[in-house]
């Protein structure tokens, strides 16, 4: 079977040990986390995680069963139906064309964030595989430092 990526949102308490837990759970088993973001859900003491893997189908719902074993996980939604989002801010040195790296950054939801003396940063936040294409596209401006978010999605 196929190695599909899923994208699992995981409710869980705002305490102390809870991401080492889940970090350890798929440790343990062996199971990849491409990409983990957490945070605090507003007027709450509960957080979000929201956790990019890959598996088959077995592997999957494997994992799904463990993180609603563990205390102290509320809710564990595998999305389906989702709107992803995902963030990188590049510096690039301030020799580049500005209107061009604005064009560029624009035609992937993004733009121009600061600029200083000798850098330029952007930020684009969209789709997975818009930020990659985004990459690949702003490697010609000569980047000097990529920094990329982890994913956060939310159910239709």
């Amino acid at each position: 079977m196929d190695k599909v990526r899923r994208v699992i949102s995981v409710i869980v308490a705002n305490e102390a040990q809870v991401l080492a837990r889940v970090s350890g759970l798929f440790a343990g088993r062996g199971y990849n986390i491409d990409s983990l973001t957490v945070a605090p859900i507003p007027d709450t003491d509960l957080s979000h995680m929201t956790i990019v893997t890959r598996g088959n189908r077995r592997v999957i719902e494997q994992i799904t069963k463990q993180l609603h074993k563990l205390i102290p996980t509320f809710k564990v939604i595998e999305h389906s139906e989702m709107v992803e989002k995902e963030m990188v801010l590049i510096k690039f040195p301030i020799d580049e064309k500005l209107s061009d790296i604005q064009a560029l950054c624009q035609a992937y939801n993004g733009g121009i964030v600061n600029v200083g003396q000798d850098f330029i940063i952007s930020m684009v936040a969209d789709e997975s595989c818009r930020v990659k294409h985004f990459i690949e596209a702003a490697k010609r401006y000569h980047p000097i430092e990529i920094v990329k978010s982890g994913v956060v999605a939310m159910e239709r």
